[in-house]
């Protein structure tokens, strides 16, 4: 995943680009970066590695060597980015959020001649910002170059040019992620995340359609190239990646999880009663705010078991090993021993993917004393890698739980009823959440279903993006 911030105004941004670029630092682990431009001074950049030290503490050295009226800013968990670019288009720099599926086959498609080369990465792989740079300089200008990028790459690139004439946004071409556009009364900003430029002056203006190209100035934004009909914006921007301050498609994150709670429980209760629990709770800290509805609407109390130790470990993705990340974890968790010995806990997490963290979490209330710990998913039964941004991203499907649970239960078989596994009220649903409590150490097992899901996101549920849980683009 990634985020990206950008600011263009009368005045000097960058103060704004820089904390606007930190309120991102909850989508990436790896590298941050800053470009800002100045007429007097040109261009000027940083990129500095954000694996270990957050970005703030990185950045904040250069801020006295940094001075520009229009800046952009990224963070992102695979590419080295904003990159300067020099072409026939002009100098401009260049920052993107997404994954490149096809990199490999473009390369080859279009850059496989001598006169082409691309510096690699560690990994040997090529830089998809580079590459997004490359093929929009195919074309006489940007505007085509990005539709151009835009329609021959398979994923999503979502993409932000600085250039001397403003700032150039352009939304992905199924509108997997957000672009949302501030305005002050000295200029304009341009984000991932709303509540970043709220805490910045900005005011919110406009949200970019799906493919929508825009060109922001100091005096304001224009449209250059229109928004498509179709979109498919990611559902786990609301369950997970979102910061709850922040609002999608008119949808506050936080509303939407305290909702998603609620359908939860009301489903549930629809179906018998719940167990006999002392407390709901939720996985700190995403899974809080879906715990609360649950809580609300099932008339169990809510509490905090346990708590999350943040100030050294911000983030529970990093480090890069997963021995450490899974120390890190289990430092991070911190018991309430009041609330959790002799009591009977239904915890409530955003979702389940590998289960990795979620056992030891188990573990760690058991062994502070909880007598039952029972367990909902506030989505459905993940059972596809996102092939489009990096949620759930696995180097095999075999690497999620529902899908090895399968696996044991029925072999290569049951991979071919993942639908039936997916619905708790088939046998089959039944089979799986039965084989997870025992393995886990859960009393029992639930998860939202993809209606409830749907129904507390709240637009069209044609526009919002459920393959991880469909396999259907």
């Amino acid at each position: 995943m990634g985020g990206f911030f950008g600011a263009i105004s009368k005045r000097d941004v960058v103060l704004d680009v820089f904390f606007g670029t930190d309120y991102h630092s909850h989508l990436g682990t790896r590298r941050g970066g800053m470009a800002v431009y100045d007429a007097e001074g040109g261009f000027h950049r940083q990129i500095h590695n954000i694996e270990n030290t957050p970005f703030r503490t990185k950045f904040e050295k250069d801020l006295s060597t940094f001075r520009g009226q229009a800046g952009i800013g990224c963070i992102s968990d695979t590419d080295p980015q904003p990159l300067l670019v020099r072409s026939h288009l002009g100098l401009y720099a260049i920052s993107t959020v997404g994954i490149i599926n096809n990199a490999e086959e473009l390369v080859e498609r279009y850059f496989s001649d001598h006169g082409h080369q691309f510096m690699a990465m560690s990994s040997g792989k090529v830089n998809a910002t580079e590459l997004v740079a490359a093929l929009i300089n195919q074309k006489d200008d940007l505007v085509s170059g990005i539709r151009c990028a835009q329609e021959q790459i398979e994923g999503a690139m979502t993409i932000l040019i600085l250039t001397p004439g403003g700032i150039i946004a352009a939304r992905d071409r199924l509108g997997r992620l957000p672009v949302l556009v501030g305005r002050s009364e000295d200029g304009c900003c341009v984000s991932f995340e709303s509540f970043a430029y709220h805490k910045l002056g900005y005011q919110d203006a406009y949200e970019l359609g799906p493919r929508e190209i825009v060109r922001l100035t100091p005096e304001g934004w224009e449209t250059l190239a229109p928004a498509g009909k179709d979109m498919r914006i990611c559902a786990f921007l609301w369950t997970y990646y979102g910061y709850p301050n922040s609002r999608y498609e008119g949808v506050n994150v936080e509303l939407m999880r305290c909702r998603n709670g609620e359908i939860m429980a009301r489903d549930e209760l629809a179906r018998g009663p719940l167990p006999e629990v002392d407390c709901v709770a939720g996985v700190p800290d995403s899974g809080l705010p879906h715990a609360i509805g649950f809580a609300n609407r099932s008339g169990k109390p809510f509490a905090r078991p346990f708590v999350k130790y943040t100030p050294t470990w911000p983030r529970s993705f990093m480090p890069a090993n997963q021995a450490v990340r899974n120390q890190v974890a289990k430092m991070k968790q911190i018991p309430v021993p009041e609330l959790i010995q002799g009591k009977k806990l239904l915890l409530v997490d955003d979702s389940i993917v590998r289960g990795t963290q979620l056992r030891e979490t188990v573990e760690f209330l058991y062994e502070a004393g909880a007598e039952e710990v029972h367990m909902r998913s506030a989505c459905p039964p993940i059972m596809y890698g996102c092939k489009f941004l990096n949620f759930s991203r696995s180097n095999s499907a075999m690497e999620l739980l529902s899908r090895k649970t399968i696996q044991a239960l029925e072999g290569p078989a049951g991979q071919e009823h993942l639908e039936e596994y997916a619905d708790s009220s088939c046998r089959r649903g039944q089979c799986m959440l039965s084989a997870i409590c025992k393995e886990m150490g859960f009393h029992s097992l639930g998860y939202q279903s993809l209606d409830g899901l749907l129904e507390a996101i709240g637009i069209d549920r044609d526009k919002v993006c459920t393959y991880c849980w469909t396999g259907k683009e």
